[in-house]
């Protein structure tokens, strides 16, 4: 049987009238054709570019520090192709969540080292946060048959708290995990067999994280995915999602060899290697709005004090 919805109704906040009216929204984009979809994205996110000044000097923010040598009217281009691809992305939930499987099916394209996900062995899944990391996780639960293990953060309110947790569950039956049940529930599916899809690529503050460079910058960087791949003696196994005009693509990479080390700040540095790569092939993509440096070493002043 699916994990029950890891939230209740009485827990958070009663969902409001807007918010009823944005998921009757969502529900309609599902019928869509897709170019329509993106093509709201496209306005949506021009718009959001437009008006959301403080989201969009964090991005170009963080887009300088990590790409210095491009100049302003290069980084701003990809700022604002930025928040298209975060506009449409977010519209895209609608079909994700609300077409017909098959539909859902036909749009996301699951490639790559498929044979590293067959099997029972533990496997912790490195997701970063690029636009379609919803996408990535549909994919894998929609088009595979072994099941999946996922973390869940609550939301503000019941109405959108519940269609999301909906959603995200819609296939495979996936073991959803709430965030404030800690690590021990999501170890213990790991050794059971179910791959965990873990995002441990933003700034969450100093604990449990260490200074490691990111595009030549220290960066505090959670260690939660060398230490869950230590405590299950799990394999680590990137996935990498990509919007296209099709839908996604999102592609499995091989096991890294030889992680973790026993090391977790070198491990940690190691992740941060890999995902520069990532980033690079579609730097547009990757979730810059947030605040990546927010954390500094002590002394060092912020990068967005000026914001």
């Amino acid at each position: 049987m699916p994990s029950p919805l890891p939230t209740s109704a009485h827990q958070l906040p009663p969902g409001g009238l807007s918010n009823r009216l944005g998921l009757g929204f969502m529900r309609l984009l599902a019928a869509l054709p897709l170019s329509w979809v993106r093509a709201m994205g496209w306005l949506l996110g021009h718009a959001l570019h437009t008006v959301a000044r403080r989201r969009r000097r964090i991005a170009r923010t963080n887009w300088a520090l990590c790409f210095p040598e491009q100049g302003t009217d290069e980084r701003d281009r990809a700022v604002r192709r930025h928040f298209v691809y975060f506009a449409q992305a977010w519209l895209d939930r609608s079909w994700l969540w609300e077409a017909s499987d098959a539909t859902v099916r036909r749009r996301l394209t699951l490639t790559g080292d498929l044979q590293a996900l067959a099997g029972n062995e533990p496997t912790v899944l490195f997701a970063p946060h690029f636009v379609g990391m919803d996408a990535g996780w549909t994919a894998l639960t929609a088009h595979l048959e072994r099941r999946f293990c996922g973390i869940y953060a609550e939301q503000l309110n019941a109405d959108v708290d519940r269609w999301m947790a909906q959603g995200r569950q819609r296939f495979g039956e996936p073991h959803i995990v709430a965030m404030r049940q800690g690590l021990k529930p999501l170890v213990a599916a790991l050794r059971q067999g179910l791959p965990l899809y873990l995002l441990p690529d933003m700034d969450y503050g100093t604990r449990d994280s260490v200074f490691v460079p990111f595009f030549g910058v220290q960066t505090a960087t959670i260690t939660s995915l060398s230490r869950f791949a230590r405590m299950a003696r799990a394999r680590v196994v990137p996935v990498i999602s990509r919007l296209t005009p099709q839908g996604y693509e999102v592609t499995v990479l091989s096991p890294w060899a030889d992680y973790p080390t026993g090391d977790v700040e070198a491990d940690t540095a190691m992740m941060n290697i890999h995902l520069e790569g990532f980033i690079r092939a579609t730097p547009e993509q990757y979730y810059w709005v947030h605040k990546r440096f927010k954390t500094r070493p002590d002394g060092e002043p912020s990068f967005y004090a000026h914001l």
